[in-house]
């Protein structure tokens, strides 16, 4: 720990007893999702790990200091709050010095798990390589960090807007192992299969807690993917969804959205033009997602105290 990191009591004490622990992000909370579902599921999802007997540590930036472990009004302060930043890796540093205050991206917000201490970080969809990406070299952070980092993400694969093909490449490039949970190919966020096969598939949270163990005391730097496809009532109708993204796409490049605004813009935009079908898609994937990897956290925990 250091004097910029602020651990709470709780998640403190569930890290040091070797209990499990879950970490989550923020940016879907201060960029991700419309009021008032934004706040609702940040709630929800800390009271899903709690009934299955697993501690929630949200992450953020709050005035300066790196949080992880929120109360209920920092949740609504970030969800509801003005002038709330965006926070990837490279704006910790930033918004420390400043006193700013962020959502914590995934890439932000799997590094203060690990400096936590906490090897399980849930979140929606992870970001990646850009549609267009050959001329723009538009790569999400996500990946670079998921690969220094000793943090297994469970996820419902990348987000749908990305190039996926281009997204896996990279992934292998960096040497992340994609897995499977109950699925043989890569979800697709909104959608529950891609064309893309995957090399491995895990049935059981043992078994991708045993992979965690194995891979990190050899002495294998680097995180592991794990992938769940989001439930099937829910699912997108993949035609439809792919007609609109290719709509929203066109709308950011007309408008010249760049950067980090270019995520949370066509999002946006997939709520309206599927008339809020990507939005319940959304909020049942994170759902699943959590409970996942509350099971795979409390899998490894009991690995670590055996």
């Amino acid at each position: 720990m250091n004097e910029y990191l602020i651990v709470s009591d709780e998640v403190r004490d569930a890290i040091e007893k070797d209990l499990p622990v879950v970490a989550f992000e923020t940016s879907i909370l201060t960029h991700g999702l419309p009021q008032p579902h934004n706040v609702d599921l940040a709630k929800e999802v800390e009271a899903i790990a709690r009934s299955m007997g697993v501690v929630p540590a949200t992450t953020a930036v709050i005035c300066g200091k790196l949080r992880v472990g929120l109360t209920e009004e920092e949740i609504e302060l970030l969800g509801r709050g003005q002038g709330i930043a965006k926070a990837g890796y490279r704006d910790l540093g930033v918004l420390l010095a400043t006193g700013g205050s962020g959502g914590t991206t995934v890439a932000a917000s799997i590094a203060l798990a690990e400096m936590a201490g906490i090897p399980v970080f849930v979140t929606g969809g992870i970001g990646g390589v850009h549609r267009g990406a050959t001329s723009t070299f538009d790569v999400s952070n996500d990946l670079f960090m998921i690969s220094r980092t000793d943090v297994a993400t469970v996820c419902a694969g990348m987000k749908s807007i990305l190039d996926l093909g281009l997204t896996m490449e990279v992934l292998e490039t960096l040497g992340i192992p994609v897995i499977g949970y109950n699925t043989k190919v890569l979800p697709g966020f909104h959608v529950r299969q891609t064309p893309y096969k995957l090399l491995y598939e895990v049935k059981e949270p043992e078994d991708i807690a045993k992979i965690m163990m194995s891979k990190w005391k050899a002495g294998i730097r680097g995180g592991i993917l794990v992938t769940v496809p989001v439930p099937p009532e829910d699912e997108v109708d993949p035609a439809f969804l792919e007609d609109a993204i290719s709509k929203a796409v066109h709308e950011a490049n007309e408008k010249g959205i760049l950067g980090k605004d270019v995520t949370p813009y066509i999002l946006h935009r997939l709520g309206e033009l599927t008339g809020g079908a990507t939005l319940t898609a959304n909020l049942s994937l994170v759902r699943n997602n959590t409970r996942v990897g509350c099971e795979i956290a409390r899998s490894y925990s009991s690995l670590l105290r055996a």
